[in-house]
C-alpha cells in the first residue's frame, strides 16, 4: 500500500486575506497533508493569478470538511471580488 493511501482525512478551513480588505473563509477537505500542500502552492496561485490578484494571504486551521469544488468556487468568488474594489 503507498504511504498516501495510508494517511487519513484532514478537514480545515481556509480563510483568505487580500491586499483591499476582502476577506472569506472557506471550508476545504483534502485527503492528505500532501493535498494541502497541492492546493496552497498551485490551486491557489492559479486562481488568485487568474483572477488578476496580488497580495492574496491565507491562513489554515482544521476545521469541518466541504466539497472541493465548492470551496473552488467560493475562492474564486473571493479573488475576483477583490480585483473588482481594486479597480
Amino acid at each position: 500500500m503507498n504511504p498516501e493511501a495510508q494517511q487519513s482525512e484532514s478537514p480545515y478551513r481556509v480563510k483568505i486575506e487580500t491586499e483591499t480588505g476582502q476577506s472569506a473563509t472557506v471550508p476545504i477537505a483534502v485527503l492528505t497533508p500532501k493535498q494541502l500542500e497541492v492546493f496552497l502552492q498551485s490551486e491557489f496561485k492559479r486562481l488568485a493569478q487568474e483572477a488578476g490578484v496580488k497580495g492574496a494571504r491565507l491562513h489554515v486551521e482544521r476545521a469541518i470538511a466541504a466539497d472541493y469544488e465548492q470551496v473552488l468556487r467560493e475562492v474564486t468568488a473571493c479573488l475576483s471580488s477583490a480585483k473588482t474594489r481594486a479597480a
